[in-house]
């Protein structure tokens, strides 16, 4: 077995004062603020000069292990030896994303998982609610007689099977599942089946609860956990008529009149999904608006288009504080709080409930109290790097933490884009990634998508740092591509500085929506400015073109051509 043992440092002799320089291309960011006692010194003892990629490897290596030597005093024995180069606890897409990108760097890699392979997003959430949300589309596309109308076709009246819909969606999460399991496999990363545990530095134990289990030891190890429906006290969730997003996937009946607690991502897809399958919906919002995480003009001509004409009504300002299942032929109730008087308010009656209030942690039995690492209202604490923080606000060395578990932004793709900076880190690449650059999207019909900062944020940013911001917009209905789909619905909007062309933030609501936002995505990932993005082509005529024109009537004062400054990770 492959183990990573602590080297002699290569080259070594006294490190001239003009050397120092390049201690900073080891990309060794972690040991600017050691305070290990003779630490700092050894690493002075380098002559960096003329080290090629392996010598520098290898420094790195003896230095993370001159580390963890120097921090056993506190936090118990750590291993000289390793079984692996990495472990990673959870096998989601975080997970299996680091993973992919470690054997691609040559790390002997393991991934502990104890349920199934692919967490929430291919099982309970973004894969099987993508099949279901594939059939309301065209359930949508074949109940609109106007717009079939316009397009000269004829067809006579649409139905469906929910069985068989449900099995389209258990049947694509288990292809992803199984597509995943086998990539593993065929990389040769060893699969370990149970719960994980840390049990100290550098040490995972392994295994099914309240048994023994094995332990293993690694260089580094990556917590990927992902998280779990969160559910508001005074509500009871049978699984049944009262059930969260895990539930509502397997589609195990169409309710007559369905009420959605919470209005964001995962309450707005599922209202394009019942009310195309024939439900009355409605919202229940605490916050004063619907759809409260978009940028609000996005969101008033989503709720225009998406909302108003379907069978949805909606209570803002309320909370729901108490929801009964249906039981002995009794409705669902919910009681109504209005969210500022803490009054009752009302209260409904309905056939089921759907709770998608967001997201929590799955943080506990991690063993994090054998590192002396408290979580914040479940979340592992880490720093712009995924280094895990512990109670005294220090790093712990060799762990990580990445995806929903540490609550910096809960998309399975942010999850998996963390997951390979961290791999670049413990490769030796020193990387910070820019979460203003991960794009988010809304799978409705039509799509919502946003990159960076909402309009309000741009606005508050600007106040604090001094600096002007312009808005820009173009609409679907100026796009030959979308006016042929007879799909003209649709806004584009652009927030960016004036006077060095910076892009803040750009949103869509639009057909294909979710797919167009990458251009944006990477422009702002690559600190590319509008001055040099308006010189990029599209194919015409396609949907692509809307951003074309997004960046085209944008007005900038500088005309450099130049990149922008590095972008800050938040």
């Amino acid at each position: 077995m492959h183990s990573s043992s602590v080297l002699s440092p290569p080259n070594c002799s006294l490190l001239k004062r003009s050397h120092r320089n390049q201690i900073e291309k080891l990309s060794l960011a972690p040991l600017k603020n050691l305070r290990f006692c003779g630490l700092r010194n050894e690493i002075l003892a380098f002559e960096f000069l003329k080290l090629n990629r392996c010598e520098t490897q290898r420094v790195r290596n003896f230095l993370m292990n001159k580390i963890v030597s120097a921090s056993v005093t506190e936090n118990g024995n750590a291993p000289t030896s390793f079984d692996y180069d990495l472990v990673i606890i959870g096998a989601g897409v975080g997970g299996h994303g680091a993973a992919l990108h470690a054997v691609e760097k040559g790390l002997k890699t393991a991934i502990i998982e104890g349920d199934v392979i692919g967490g929430t997003c291919v099982n309970r959430g973004c894969v099987p609610s993508k099949a279901l949300l594939a059939v309301s589309g065209r359930m949508r596309e074949l109940k609109n007689e106007h717009h079939l109308k316009a397009l000269g076709i004829q067809v006579s009246g649409a139905g469906y099977d929910r069985q068989a819909v449900a099995d389209h969606a258990n049947n694509l999460a288990s292809k992803i599942r199984n597509n995943l399991t086998n990539s593993l496999k065929a990389l040769g990363v060893d699969i370990l089946t149970g719960v994980g545990t840390i049990t100290g530095p550098q040490r995972v134990k392994y295994g099914k609860v309240g048994f023994s289990g094995s332990e293993v030891t690694a260089r580094d190890i990556i917590i990927a956990t992902g998280s779990v429906p969160f559910v508001p006290r005074g509500i009871e969730v049978d699984g049944k008529t009262v059930i969260t997003s895990d539930h509502a996937l397997k589609l195990e009946f169409v309710p007559e009149w369905i009420a959605i607690v919470g209005s964001g991502y995962i309450g707005l897809e599922f209202s394009d999904v019942y009310t195309a399958l024939g439900s009355e919906v409605t919202f229940i919002e605490a916050l004063d608006q619907l759809m409260p995480g978009f940028d609000p003009e996005i969101s008033k001509l989503a709720q225009r288009i998406l909302v108003n004409p379907r069978k949805i009504d909606y209570h803002t300002g309320v909370f729901a504080t108490k929801i009964t299942p249906a039981k002995d032929g009794r409705p669902v109730v919910i009681e109504l709080t209005d969210a500022k008087t803490k009054e009752v308010k009302d209260t409904l009656e309905v056939d089921a409930a759907l709770i998608a209030t967001g997201r929590a942690p799955f943080t506990n039995g991690l063993g994090l109290e054998n590192i002396n690492v408290l979580t914040q209202r479940g979340f592992i604490p880490v720093d712009e790097r995924m280094r895990v923080v512990d109670a005294d606000g220090n790093l712990v060395p060799h762990l990580y933490c990445i995806g929903d578990a540490n609550g910096k932004m809960m998309l399975a793709h942010a999850a998996s884009a963390q997951g390979i900076s961290v791999v670049e880190q413990v490769s030796g690449r020193d990387h910070v990634l820019n979460h203003l650059s991960i794009p988010a999207a809304c799978f409705t019909h039509p799509e919502i998508s946003m990159v960076g900062l909402t309009e309000p944020q741009a606005r508050e940013k600007a106040e604090k740092e001094g600096f002007e911001i312009s808005i820009a917009k173009t609409s679907f209905k100026a796009n030959t591509k979308a006016l042929a789909e007879n799909e003209g619905e649709g806004l584009a909007k652009l927030i960016y500085r004036p006077d060095n062309g910076e892009i803040l933030g750009v949103h869509l609501f639009g057909m294909h929506a979710a797919d167009l936002i990458h251009e944006a995505s990477n422009a702002i990932a690559l600190g590319t400015s509008i001055q040099d993005i308006k010189f990029a082509v599209h194919a015409h005529p396609t949907l692509s073109e809307v951003l074309d024109e997004l960046f085209k009537s944008a007005k900038v004062t500088s005309h450099d051509h130049r990149p922008l400054s590095e972008s800050v990770a938040v």
